[in-house]
């Protein structure tokens, strides 16, 4: 069963391989209940290794509680698409998968032109985002979790974060489920990752108390290496200066 999972994920692939974008699927990076990552190697020889993010089928894939991530995205919407969504139809879990997919790609190349240390995305398609990969072939970026920094190098990746953290808000973007888990650190480089549960601030009334968990959880990193920071008050500076559109 799990290899017939593993051949149907990655016949999502296929149409990248069939366009020469990728020649190879070298092998997993990360399997998580939504999605997995692939490291690919490109079709062409000047363009750096591939990550290919590929959601799990909407039928089997959760997210904990979309409820409060997707409050306000449903606008534009047709009111029967909404109204599908919102009932959790079969027809409204394939809107909402695919919008989810949408989410991201269209969050990450809004932060990425933005400036944001994200990672820069290549293509998209129903089900799988293609994006840079953060490593080599000997191995992936690590998350910062796993990442045992020195007390000055952990001083400069929390102002890089939380100065992101601040592009993002000026770009009206919350990540939502920020934590040492989805920030990568390699080299001195730092990768910011999985997007899906972004938030626009602007509509979502979930958005500052999500805003203030994402800054606390990077906060709780840097403690746990002997860099204590005020997490209340960054938040209340991001969140004057965002509603005073002076960010």
């Amino acid at each position: 069963m799990g290899q017939n999972k593993d051949a149907e994920q990655l016949a999502a692939l296929d149409e990248f391989i069939e366009g020469r974008v990728i020649a190879e699927v070298i092998g997993v990076v990360k399997s998580g209940k939504e999605a997995t990552v692939y490291c690919c190697r490109p079709y062409r020889e000047d363009t750096g290794l591939i990550a290919a993010k590929i959601y799990r089928d909407r039928d089997v894939r959760r997210f904990s509680n979309d409820a409060p991530y997707m409050e306000g995205r449903t606008r534009g919407m047709r009111r029967r698409d909404q109204l599908a969504i919102a009932t959790k139809s079969r027809a409204g879990r394939k809107i909402s998968f695919g919008h989810w997919v949408e989410q991201e790609w269209r969050t990450l190349s809004t932060l990425y032109q933005a400036g944001c240390d994200v990672p820069r995305p290549l293509a998209h398609s129903g089900r799988v985002i293609l994006m840079e990969y953060a490593g080599d072939e000997d191995g992936a970026a690590q998350t910062l979790n796993a990442t045992d920094l020195e007390t000055d190098e952990c001083e400069r990746v929390f102002d890089v974060v939380i100065r992101n953290i601040e592009l993002m808000l000026a770009c009206d973007v919350i990540h939502a489920d920020l934590s040492a888990f989805n920030v990568l650190y390699r080299d001195g480089e730092v990768r910011i990752i999985d997007f899906p549960q972004a938030v626009d601030p602007r509509f979502n009334s979930s958005a500052l108390s999500l805003l203030d968990r994402d800054v606390a959880r990077i906060c709780q990193y840097a403690a746990h290496l002997g860099i204590v920071r005020d997490g209340q008050a960054i938040v209340r500076d991001l969140w004057s200066r965002f509603l005073r559109s002076e960010l």
